[in-house]
This record gives C-alpha cells, sequence and structure tokens, in this order.
C-alpha cells in the first residue's frame, strides 16, 4: 500500500478544510460574535496537521494510487475530515459532547442533515454557517474537489475520483479526470449562487439564504430554522422546491443542457423515472390527504406533497409539514420513498434511481426467459447494450443495501430504540435523507440517543455516503492480503 501518498493526501485534503474553516471566522467577525478566537484556532489546528502530514511525506513521493489504496484512502478521509471537523463545535463549545460533535460533524459532510441540536436558532451565526459549508463541500464530494484543483494526483486521481463521487457515471464530459471534475464544480457553484440569488430576492435575509443554497444544492437538509422550510413563504418553498430537483439530477445532465444537448438530456431514462415518480407519488399524496375534497386547499397540498416529496427522493431532508400527521398510507409511501434515491451523477444519496431501473429491467427479462426459454434478451439503456456482470453488481448492492439496512436497524433494537424508529432512522441515515419516521419524524433531532446508536448511525452515514462497497470492501480478508 502507498502509505506516503496516502498521507500526503490526507494532508492537502486537511489544508484544504482547514482554508474553508476561516470562512465561518469571517462570518463570525461580521456578526461581532465571541467565537471567531476558537474558529481560528480550529482552523489553525487543521491547517498545521494538514501541513505536517504534506511536507513529511514530500520526499521520493510515488504519485500512484491502484484501487485498494483508493478504497483505503478515501474512506479514511472521510473518518479524518470528520474527526477534524468536530472542532469548531467543541471549540466553541457549541456542542460539547465528542460523540454528538462526531455525529453533527458526519451528518453536514455526508449530506445527511440528521442532528442532535434541538434548538439551531440559538446557534451562533458561525457555526450555522459551518453547518452549512460542511454540506456543501460534502455534497459534489471532497476528493472530488481535490482532484479539480489538484491535478497532480493522475491516474491515482481518476481512481479517488471513480470511488468517492457518489454514483459519478463512468461517462467523462472531457478526457482528463481533473477537467471533469472542475466542469462539475462549475455546474454546481453556479446553481448555488443562482439559487443563493433567487432566495435573497425572497423573504430570505442573505444569510439564510445562503445558507439554504448550500444544503439545497447539496441534497443536505440543514436549516437555520428550528421548523426548516415552513418557516418561509410559498415562494422561497417553491424556488427551493425546483433546485432540490435539479440537485437531484445527474449533473452530467446539466453540463449537457448548457452545451445545448437536449436530446441528450430528455432521453435520459433515468431522468424520466425520476420525474414521473415524483409526479406520480405527489398526486397519489394530494388525493391521500385531501380528506375527501380534493379542491379545498388545492395549492396548500400540491406544495407540501411535491415539497416533501421532492425532499425525500433526492435526500436533501428539508420540511413544510409534519408528514406523520398524513393519513398512515401518505406515510408509509414518504417511508418507502426512502429506498429510491435520485439520479446517479447527482449530489443525492440513497440507491439512485437507476438501480431501480436496471433490477426491474433484469425481472422482465428472468419471466420472459421463464416463458421462452430459447429467447436471447439483452438489457438495453439509451440503446447501449448492458453485459450481465454490471446488471450483477447493481443486483448485489440492492442486496448489500437491504442487508446492511437490516443488521443495522436489528442493531439499533438492541439498543433500546423501538422498531418503527430504528427501521426510519437506519433508512434515513444510510441514504443521507435526515428526516425520518417515528420518535424521530420530520421535525426532532437524535439528542437523546445513546452514544453506541450516534456512532453506529455515523457509521452508516458514511457508508452510504461512499455507497456502500468503498467502506465494506475494506472489511474483507482479500482487501488486506498481501498481493
Amino acid at each position: 500500500m502507498n502509505l506516503k501518498f496516502i498521507l500526503n493526501i490526507f494532508g492537502r485534503v486537511l489544508m484544504l478544510l482547514g482554508a474553508f474553516m476561516l470562512l465561518p471566522v469571517v462570518c463570525a467577525i461580521i456578526y461581532k460574535e465571541p467565537e471567531h478566537w476558537s474558529l481560528i484556532s480550529a482552523s489553525f489546528l487543521t491547517l498545521t496537521a494538514g501541513g505536517l502530514m504534506y511536507v513529511l511525506t514530500m520526499s521520493d513521493l510515488k504519485k500512484e494510487l491502484n484501487l485498494r489504496d483508493s478504497y483505503f484512502t478515501v474512506t479514511f478521509v472521510w473518518v479524518i475530515l470528520s474527526l477534524f471537523g468536530t472542532l469548531p463545535y467543541l471549540l466553541t463549545e457549541t456542542i460539547t459532547d465528542f460523540a454528538d460533535a462526531l455525529f453533527e460533524t458526519v451528518s453536514g459532510f455526508t449530506s445527511t442533515g440528521s442532528s442532535v441540536i434541538s434548538d439551531v436558532e440559538s446557534l451562533p451565526h458561525s457555526i450555522l454557517f459551518w453547518r452549512s459549508l460542511s454540506q456543501w463541500l460534502g455534497g459534489m464530494g471532497i476528493i472530488v474537489l481535490v482532484v479539480a484543483i489538484m491535478p497532480l494526483l493522475r491516474i491515482g486521481g481518476y481512481n479517488l475520483f471513480k470511488s468517492e463521487a457518489s454514483g459519478v457515471s463512468k461517462e467523462k464530459l472531457t478526457p482528463k479526470i481533473a477537467s471533469t471534475a472542475k466542469r462539475l464544480w462549475g455546474v454546481y457553484v453556479t446553481l448555488t449562487a443562482v439559487l443563493a440569488i433567487l432566495l435573497a430576492a425572497g423573504d430570505m435575509g442573505v444569510f439564510d439564504a445562503i445558507n439554504h443554497a448550500f444544503t439545497t444544492m447539496a441534497t443536505g437538509g440543514f436549516s437555520t430554522k428550528n421548523d426548516s422550510l415552513a418557516s418561509f413563504s410559498a415562494y422561497s418553498q417553491y424556488v427551493v422546491m425546483i433546485f432540490m430537483f435539479l440537485a437531484g439530477m445527474n449533473f452530467y445532465l446539466h453540463y449537457h443542457l448548457y452545451k445545448g444537448r437536449l436530446r441528450r438530456v430528455f432521453e435520459n431514462i433515468e431522468l424520466r423515472t425520476y420525474f414521473w415518480l415524483v409526479v406520480v407519488v405527489s398526486v397519489i399524496i394530494v388525493v391521500l390527504i385531501s380528506d375527501n375534497n380534493l379542491f379545498a386547499n388545492v395549492e396548500l397540498h400540491l406544495r407540501q406533497a411535491f415539497f416533501q416529496v421532492i425532499s425525500v427522493v433526492t435526500t436533501t431532508g428539508f420540511g413544510t409539514y409534519n408528514y406523520e400527521e398524513w393519513p398512515s398510507e401518505a406515510w408509509i409511501l414518504m417511508f418507502m420513498l426512502m429506498f429510491s434515491g435520485a439520479c446517479i451523477g447527482s449530489t443525492g444519496g440513497g440507491v439512485k434511481l437507476i438501480r431501480h431501473v436496471v433490477a426491474y429491467k433484469h425481472i422482465v427479462i428472468f419471466f420472459r426467459k421463464m416463458l421462452h426459454p430459447n429467447s436471447v434478451s439483452v438489457m438495453k439503456l439509451r440503446g447501449e447494450a448492458i453485459d450481465e456482470e454490471k446488471v450483477g453488481s447493481i443486483v448485489s448492492f440492492l442486496f448489500l443495501y437491504m442487508i446492511t439496512f437490516c443488521v443495522g436497524s436489528v442493531l439499533l433494537i438492541f439498543m433500546d430504540v423501538d422498531f418503527l424508529t430504528s427501521i426510519g432512522v437506519v433508512a434515513s441515515n444510510l441514504g443521507g435523507i435526515g428526516i425520518s419516521i417515528g420518535n424521530i419524524g420530520a421535525i426532532n433531532s437524535y439528542a437523546d440517543f445513546s452514544t453506541a446508536a450516534k456512532l453506529l448511525l455515523s457509521l452508516l452515514m458514511i457508508i452510504g455516503r461512499l455507497e456502500l462497497s468503498t467502506v465494506l470492501i475494506l472489511l474483507t480478508s482479500q482487501f488486506w492480503r498481501d498481493r
């Protein structure tokens, strides 16, 4: 294993993180908050640790990583980021318990949105900004950012990009992976800026607009208000709804839209599935919550249903209404949506819809072969044949996802968490959603969970963010066996 280069990458990531930690310092100075010295200390400690790792590993550096190195690097980058990301909370004493600070940090970087903070409105502006910034950085992926601005990673950069970028397809916008990463980040930054401007033009102040732009495009869900988007006008909710949907799209499609390649976008089967899933489920929920009077408060019901459905499908986790007050059929539908996910190549977490599409086609072919054993059926997406190895990997992923969900739920039940809450929070945190069912629901925090439960859920957030196999492969004997 290329440990020297791995440590060198850890150093680069920490230096980048330490630099971003200076932004909340600026926020603290603007709002004249005393936390700025603690935030400066957090930045200094992170920069120092990263600088030492970088400088001490520069000599005779072999700048190449194989896939095994990349899996190890990506997994432990998120662990190291999460450990150092606790410093702003701990040093400002905003959160004093380490397990709580770790949970909040992991939730931020994985853009999950689960929180141990019951009253976010009591937090300093600088800490609110750090929460949102951590989600924005994690939304597209720290490693993708490193690859975008540090092209010296070469082939190691491609392996890192491939193993970290959650759901990013194998399509390349340009021949060089660093250029691809830059273009993806360009789209990401542009959409974030446009959203912030639109929100600031409504009833949000500039601070709230920037924070919600960060967490919307990251499909993260951290808000500056205790009741999330319910604190803001219908205009703001509609704007956030649209940009949540855009954030749930494959970012390659945004680039193709920019280039005017409309046919390539609208022929995308995953995008069409995504669109119709949102529309059909939202309409069903509108019917369920209308109390047999479909045309009473129709705009409100449409807004509530579409907002919550998009929020869950994209794994954003914003809320405008406590959906557990809906009829049981409606919130059960919301729970089922936690296993859908948005599009591959988006900032959303979860299973990803393309995997469901492939699994469905695989089942259709299976039954067709039962009826016609001698027939030859080839699965195609966008006119391209999908080989059986890819289909097998997708089916394996779905199986592994459900096994992880079941094991996590059972472990939480052993930790004295009731059944409904256990399955809800495991589905939520594994899928990077944040809001849940049971005692957590759409509005409550994780403050009362035990330390063991918070650590387990933190691990599940990282496993889900890295698409399971990147982390779980480290637990296999084959990974550690000498080759």
